[in-house]
């Protein structure tokens, strides 16, 4: 209940603060390209329920619901000038907000994934991950900062995702999972907060 509340609290809070900030940002994209501001996906929520999560475009309309590569990789053709930024700076996870506001979300946890790939994880490492709301951080999403370039540095991204990054990542869901706590969840915030200052993992 206390973490629900300080969820709640704190979206609220930095919707509001953050509101010129995200009303540029959304002028912006529907300056760079043609398309709806937010791109909403499917993904696997808390007790497996799904939800559709939303995020700043950042990539062509026509390209952005494309079932045929859920990972991105490098310098993917189908992003946008705008979306590029969006994406260095991770800016484009602030409408993520107001998944947290509503409930589907928190501000730390597990990160939501698409059905695709948590159909393929282990059992016992799905109930365990799945058992909290996910979050729009968490010690997987700052190890892995630089994901996209590092999937794209070998030559077959979709196969080192699901059999080397995934399983990492997993395993820092649960061990957030088993040791999570409020004091924790600030740490995590800070951590965060100071990777997107600096530009780099923390």
């Amino acid at each position: 209940m206390a973490k629900r509340l300080f969820d709640l609290t704190a979206s609220a809070f930095g919707l509001l603060l953050l509101s010129p900030v995200l009303l540029l940002m959304a002028l912006a994209i529907k300056l760079d390209s043609p398309g709806p501001v937010f791109f909403r996906q499917v993904r696997v929520g808390r007790h497996g329920a799904e939800f559709r999560i939303h995020k700043f475009r950042t990539m062509r309309h026509r390209d952005a619901g494309s079932e045929a590569a859920q990972i991105t990789v490098g310098a993917d053709p189908r992003i946008t000038r705008v979306g590029a930024l969006l994406r260095r700076t991770k800016l484009d996870e602030l409408a993520q907000l107001i998944d947290v506001f509503v409930g589907r979300m928190s501000l730390v946890g597990p990160r939501p994934e698409v059905p695709r790939y948590v159909a393929l994880y282990p059992y016992h490492l799905r109930d365990k991950v799945l058992s909290v709301r996910p979050g729009i951080t968490d010690p997987a999403s700052l190890a892995f900062r630089d994901e996209s370039a590092l999937l794209a540095s070998v030559a077959d991204p979709e196969r080192e995702y699901v059999e080397v990054v995934m399983p990492a990542k997993l395993q820092l869901s649960a061990r957030y999972v088993d040791e999570a706590s409020f004091a924790g969840d600030l740490r995590l915030i800070g951590a965060t907060l100071r990777t997107l200052w600096n530009g780099t993992p923390t």
